[in-house]
């Protein structure tokens, strides 16, 4: 039985069958969501925020589903935020209980995730947030929409008031891209957020999944003691992320 405060944040991601989103449309449109919703009044201090709260102290667990057609109509009446993002359409909404969800929700797959993209992405944009995928790691649409919203919330807790803002002032961009394997061995060592995934899916317990990377957070980010998942405040400090 699981515990009554375990909370997870539910991802629903709009797969139509003749016109499936990008696949790193659908990443960065994940990113985009929790950053959104983290940065939304409601989880700041408003209805969403008791929730919001017990999620991130126990832990910042996610889960992506896919909807189409009516199922797609239907997530749109509870409540949440929908993100779109050139070809992808992703709706997040405030934690729910693991053991609780609305049927709405409990009905849609998880499976069914595998996106591709027509082309490479090019180079991300210079002077804007990075999420850095290991090149070495497998995962489906699903788990990486996943492991970028992790990264995303890492980012969002080491960016101070004037990052936030300056941010903020960017439409909260974001780029997703793989990591050459040189660059990835000096981003894991940089001293950068990184992501450490617990291993239920897909991949190994403690796999590095994803770097975030920013000017700002460059500098040096902060995340109080003692509060939420990443509860040592050296940026070193990976998270304990649930996807």
């Amino acid at each position: 039985m699981n515990a009554p405060d375990q909370r997870v944040l539910p991802l629903v991601v709009r797969i139509e069958r003749a016109t499936p989103p990008e696949r790193t449309d659908a990443l960065e449109a994940a990113a985009r969501a929790v950053l959104t919703l983290l940065d939304d009044e409601r989880a700041v201090s408003g209805e969403w925020a008791e929730a919001v709260a017990a999620w991130e102290t126990i832990g910042i667990r996610k889960v992506v589903r896919r909807a189409r057609g009516v199922e797609w109509r239907r997530v749109q009446e509870l409540d949440g935020i929908t993100v779109t993002l050139r070809s992808a359409e992703v709706r997040v909404h405030p934690p729910i209980p693991l053991d609780a969800w609305p049927k709405e929700l409990s009905r849609l797959q998880v499976s069914g995730t595998d996106l591709a993209d027509s082309r490479p992405p090019g180079p991300p944009p210079p002077d804007e947030a990075v999420l850095w995928f290991n090149p070495s790691l497998e995962m489906s649409a699903g788990k990486a929409m996943a492991q970028a919203g992790h990264a995303a919330q890492l980012a969002w807790w080491g960016s101070d008031g004037e990052a936030r803002a300056a941010w903020r002032e960017q439409g909260l961009a974001v780029a997703v891209r793989t990591a050459e394997p040189w660059r990835w061995a000096a981003l894991v060592d940089s001293g950068l957020p990184v992501v450490r995934d617990a291993g239920f899916t897909e991949i190994e317990p403690g796999s590095r999944t994803v770097v975030a990377d920013a000017p700002w957070l460059r500098l040096g980010g902060l995340r109080p003691a003692g509060w939420g998942p990443l509860r040592d405040p050296s940026p070193r400090t990976g998270a304990d992320d649930r996807p």
